[in-house]
Formats: C-alpha cells, structure tokens, sequence
C-alpha cells in the first residue's frame, strides 16, 4: 500500500515538472481549430527539446492564403515568407536595404540598368544554387497575366513589365536576364530611385525554376517546399499550425540564432493574448479592452507601421455610385473616436490615406504637406445624404450592408461604425462577416456593397500607397475609375524632378478625397507585448516581420 501511494505521489511530481517545462507558442488573427491538441503537441515537444533548442512561438492569425510569393499578397502569407526566402536585397535592423542574395551590383550612368551580382555560396534548402535563371522565372511569374497576381503593378517599373501583365507583351519582352548563372540583369522603364528598397519585397523573392517547373504547386505543402532564406518549412498543418527550422543552406546561417519557429492560426486577439500569458505564445497583440492597463508594462514594444486601415465602396452598386452619398457616409465617422475607445493602440487617426514618414524634397512629411482630407462633420453628412438622395429620386436608402473579414477589432469598429449611421444619418446598416480568404476574393470580385479594408506600403515611397487606385489596379476594389487620377500617377511614376514628382501625388491624394471611394480611420502602428527572454525581432515600418537576428534566452 505504501509503494503505491509513493508511485502516485512520483507520478504527480513528474506531470507537474513536464508541465512547468513547457515553453511558449504565437497567435495573432485566425481560427486555431484544434487549440487542445496544438497544447499537448506543445508540451510534448518541449519536454526534450526545451533545453537544447532555442524555439520561438508566434500567431500568423490565419492560414497563409500562398506561400507562391506573388500571389500570397498580404501580412498573413508575407510576414512568414520573408524568413523562408530572400530576394536580392534584404532590409536591415535599421530599415535599409542591404545586400542578401545579391552581394553587389552595378547601376548604369542613366539608372535604368541595374545589374545583380549573385552570391556563389547562394543556394536552396535541397542544395540547388540560387541562379539568375530562378529571378527571371520568379519575376515572369509575378508578371504573367495567368498567375493574376494581386502584386503584379509592384513589377511595373520594369521595362515591359506592365505590358505583359497586360497581354501587350510577350514574357521575353519583359526587362530581366539572366546574363549568366550568378549575374541577373534588370532594365526599368525609367529611373527608380528605391529601387533596392522595392527588390527587398516578397514579391520579388526568387524560386527554384527546376522544382517549380516539375511541381507547379512546390509552395503548397512542407514537404515540397524549397526555401533559400534563413529558415526552411519543417511542417504545415494546415488552418492549424506551421513551424520553421533553420536552414543550413542559407548563406548566412551563422547570423541565424533560433532553432525552430512555431506559429499558431488565432484571428482573436484576447485568446492571443491568453496564449502569451500562459506561455504558449512569445509575442502578442493587446486586447482593446486591457490597453490602458497593458501600454504601461515593461513586455510592450512600439514601431510605426507605414499603412492604414480603410473602408471602401463598391461605387458600382447603389447606392454608392453616388458620390455624395459616398461623402455621407465618410463625414459621419469620428476617426478620433474610434482610436480612443475601440482600437485604443496609439494609433494615430487618419485624415488622409498616405501616412506620416515620408518626407519630400522641401524636407516636409507628405501627411502634414498635403494636410487633412477629411474631417468628421456631421450636419454636413447630413445634408449630403439629403442632396445624394434627391438626386436619385431615392424616398428610401436602398438597403447597405458592411462587410468585414473576422476578428474582434474588425467587428467592434463595424459594431461601432452602424451604430454611428443608424444615429447620424438615421440609416439601419447590415453587418456580414467572413473567414479571411473567402472575404479577400469577394473583395476582389467586387461582392461586397461597403467593406473593411487595409494597407500596408510595399516600398518606401507615397507612390505605392495611391497607385492603389488606378482603374485597372488589382489593389483598387472599389469600381471607381477616374483618367485624371490615372494620369496624375502616371507622371508621377516617369517624373525625375522630385518636387514635381511630389506635386503630382499632392494633386492625386486630393482628388482622391474629392471623389470618396474609400475613407480612411486610422495609420498603422505596431504595438505588441514581447517576452523579454526574446531579442532583436525586428517589425519594419514598410516591410516585413524579420527573425534573421532573433534570439531567445
């Protein structure tokens, strides 16, 4: 009897030890659909590992829509491609593009030719080298009409980039070559002063022509997956959980300090949170609910984030292709409210759609420059809202239905936004909410009456945040069209005096809030609580999440 009652009391000590050395998982927006077993898989891998191996836990919030670098076109594919692939340059823990793939280059007197020097120790994780021929593959691919890519436009500064994409051109026509195994050559359609800043975007990363030729769908799974970053894909459960693990490959694997990387798929902020308090997760958002309490701790990190979050219309469906109705409903909104009392981040509101950090010749932030586009009135929505619908001959407001993508933030800023119309403008606003990626392409396909939305810049320039716009951008999403908006842009990007260059974007952004297909609530930040066992993870403001100098005690 008193064997057995010792075995029981050992046995109790034992769970109690396992437990205790279980170490931390991340979460940051989507469904984790099996959240138990994702623990006890946790627990177990940390058992024996724990000690020897430096493991850090993330939240991708989702299921990456693609891990294919083109058409993975968001935060939820990007922030994770960009440690499992590199492009020719790389951003630095001061924001900088530095040399990565390529170790130098050369860019001719006129600055439209730009060629790439490859480094020879380059290679894939299955020990191909990293060629030319994989960024002319790549950069076709971004281009080709057929892979309908979201991030094609990003190709346009190349010479015929825009052309194909467009069917006018042929692949071959396309500025790229590879003029042989380690020198890739670019030529633009003019001179691009952040150039280097643009090739260090996902969109630009290389692929492994060979695997991709005989396994079109090489991204899809871990098994078939070959990376050339600092860390390769061990496993992909997938609307669950994927995990990273160094890449010996990589050509400067002895800067990379982490061993593994595990990310979880949770879209709800507190359960997120949650996870971090418990130690399942290193990193976390901050629910809006706890920030007055939470800002204050020593676990916060703050980085700006160049970008903004965003409503659109569908200007092709009533009654928003009326553009005083538009207005209504963009004038309502307290943008000052909704930063304070739902989101309560520190985020700055936004009276603009280009965001603070991007200074023009005279030395002037763009934001401050071009000034407020868009102040919350609303005996002015009111009256706007009259004259749209007398012009109309509407006696009613055809039915508006807001649509928005899951998460808690994205529903209580909804929530706030139809409580809002129904006091203001006296309208009775639906609600609808979908997954992510279903949500994404109804987008797209122009579904949606009146939907949420965001950007994040993709190079360091205002360009990027108003090229958005165009008529025939796959960015744009709204149906608007306007040829002197279009045309104001397209100075903007062949213009090399930089004052008038500036004056065309100034002239643009006005127009575009003259027009209202979209309004704006607030500018990006990023504001996270960190383990403090865990260091030198960098969150660039224009660019991606980087875990290359990431380590953990």
């Amino acid at each position: 009897m008193n064997r057995k009652w010792l075995l029981a009391i050992l046995a109790i000590l034992l769970a109690t030890v396992l437990v205790a050395c279980s170490t931390t998982g991340d979460g940051e927006d989507e469904e984790n659909n099996n959240e138990e077993n994702n623990s006890e898989e946790n627990e177990s891998a940390n058992e024996g590992d724990s000690d020897e191996k430096k493991v850090l836990y993330l939240n991708n919030a989702s299921e990456p829509t693609s891990f294919d670098p083109p058409v993975g076109f968001n935060a939820v594919s990007w922030n994770s491609l960009n440690n499992l692939l590199e492009g020719l340059t790389r951003l630095d823990q001061s924001h900088q593009p530095q040399a990565a793939i390529a170790e130098d280059w050369d860019i001719s007197d006129d600055g439209l030719e730009y060629t790439f020097y490859l480094r020879e120790d380059a290679n894939w994780s299955n020990g191909d080298p990293v060629t030319a021929d994989d960024f002319v593959y790549a950069w076709r691919h971004l281009l080709d009409p057929e892979t309908a890519s979201s991030a094609a436009f990003l190709g346009y500064f190349i010479e015929n980039g825009e052309a194909y994409n467009s069917g006018e051109a042929s692949a071959e026509d396309v500025g790229v070559e590879a003029v042989d195994e380690k020198t890739f050559k670019v030529t633009l359609e003019s001179p691009t002063g952040f150039f280097l800043d643009l090739v260090a975007n996902p969109a630009f990363f290389p692929v492994n022509h060979q695997v991709a030729e005989e396994n079109p769908d090489w991204h899809a799974e871990a098994d078939t997956f070959v990376a050339n970053g600092p860390f390769k894909l061990k496993s992909w459960t997938h609307d669950q959980e994927f995990v990273f693990e160094k890449n010996p490959e990589y050509w400067d694997a002895d800067t990379v300090k982490l061993d593994e990387v595990h990310w979880a798929m949770v879209n709800d902020t507190n359960t997120e949170y949650q996870m971090y308090e418990s130690g399942e997760l290193d990193s976390s958002g901050i629910p809006s609910d706890l920030a007055e309490e939470l800002l204050e701790s020593d676990e916060v990190t703050y980085e700006e984030q160049a970008g903004a979050h965003f409503y659109r219309f569908n200007v092709t469906e009533e009654p928003f292709h009326n553009k005083k109705i538009r207005k209504a409903f963009a004038l309502a909104v307290n943008q000052q409210e909704i930063v304070d009392y739902i989101t309560k981040n520190l985020e700055k509101p936004a009276y603009g759609f280009v965001s603070y950090g991007f200074t023009d010749p005279n030395g002037e932030d763009f934001r401050e420059a071009n000034g407020d586009l868009i102040q919350t009135n609303t005996e002015e929505a009111k009256q706007l809202l009259e004259e749209g619908m007398e012009e109309e001959g509407y006696d009613e407001l055809p039915e508006v239905t807001l649509s928005y993508n899951t998460s808690d933030t994205n529903k209580s800023i909804a929530e706030y936004l139809q409580e809002t119309y129904n006091e203001v403008l006296g309208i009775e606003v639906q609600l609808e909410n979908t997954e992510w990626n279903v949500f994404l392409q109804d987008q797209k396909d122009l579904k949606h009456q009146f939907s949420r939305s965001s950007f994040l810049a993709d190079y360091a320039d205002p360009v990027n945040f108003l090229e958005s716009f165009v008529s025939d951008s796959s960015m744009n999403r709204t149906g608007w069209e306007n040829d002197e908006y279009d045309q104001l842009i397209a100075n903007a990007k062949s213009e090399t005096d930089e004052e008038q260059r500036f004056e065309y974007l100034y002239e643009a952004e006005q127009l575009l809030f003259e027009e209202m297909p979209i309004f704006p609530l607030h500018f990006y930040n990023q504001v996270h609580l960190q383990n403090p066992d865990v260091s030198n993870l960098v969150r660039h403001p224009v660019g991606y999440l980087e875990l290359k100098w990431a380590d953990k005690n």
